[in-house]
């Protein structure tokens, strides 16, 4: 397989793993609730792709580099998402008895 096939691969494996966040940020963004999202499991994922991305920084590799640079903002953004929507408090959904007094 020559060198330009092996990083249009990587290109396109990292684009496709990349682009499997934006439903997970834009879903989170609209509902303003990451409550089912483990805060555990971001902090973590969102460290080892900071750590792909100096490894691809620092062996050369366009495609690694290039979709963990992305894919860190886009999971980052849901890890912040999570630590400011879990802090507020929870929205009433019922009204108050007195709401319906007239």
């Amino acid at each position: 397989m020559s060198p330009a096939l092996i990083e249009g691969l990587g290109l396109l494996a990292g684009t496709l793993t990349t682009i499997s966040f934006v439903p997970q940020v834009w879903q989170v963004w609209k509902s303003r609730s990451a409550k089912d999202i483990s805060l555990g499991m971001y902090c973590i994922f969102v460290s080892g792709v900071a750590l792909w991305l100096v490894y691809g920084l620092l062996v050369g590799s366009a495609p690694v580099y290039l979709a963990n640079t992305i894919t860190l903002i886009l999971a980052g953004a849901v890890l912040v998402m999570k630590l400011i929507f879990d802090r507020r408090p929870p929205a009433a959904t019922e009204a108050k008895p007195d709401d319906h007094a007239g």
